[in-house]
Formats: structure tokens, C-alpha cells, sequence
């Protein structure tokens, strides 16, 4: 707890963004998985989500932003 996000999505991430610190940039409806789109509705910004499961593996998530 407490440590920065983006480091350690670069230290443990096993997804492509891990080299941005895990950033997937903007997104829209339909673009995810419905877990993951489910987890970021439920979030505010700046927020750390719970482990999110889906087809391709287990998420933690940081919403950054929100259009």
C-alpha cells in the first residue's frame, strides 16, 4: 500500500502498457471487456480499483480521467 501505481505496473504488469506505466489512454463505451467497463463506472477519478477478473487475466485499475 502506498506505493505509486505506475511504477509498479511497470515493475509487474504483464500488459503491453506496462512501459507507459500502465496507461491504456482514452477509451469508450464498448472498448473493454464489460468487467473492466463495469469496474471504471463504478469509480471515481483518481481511484484504485479491487482486483477485476476477466478473459484475458486479473486488473487493478486507476482512473485517471473521465470524459
Amino acid at each position: 500500500q502506498g506505493a505509486n501505481f505506475e511504477a509498479v505496473a511497470r515493475d509487474f504488469s504483464t500488459c503491453p502498457s506496462k512501459s507507459k506505466g500502465g496507461d491504456l489512454g482514452w477509451f469508450g463505451s464498448g472498448k473493454m471487456v464489460p468487467e473492466f467497463e463495469r469496474a471504471c463506472s463504478k469509480m471515481g477519478v483518481g481511484g484504485i480499483s479491487d482486483v477485476v477478473r476477466s478473459q484475458f487475466g486479473y486488473h487493478i485499475i486507476k482512473l485517471t480521467g473521465k470524459k
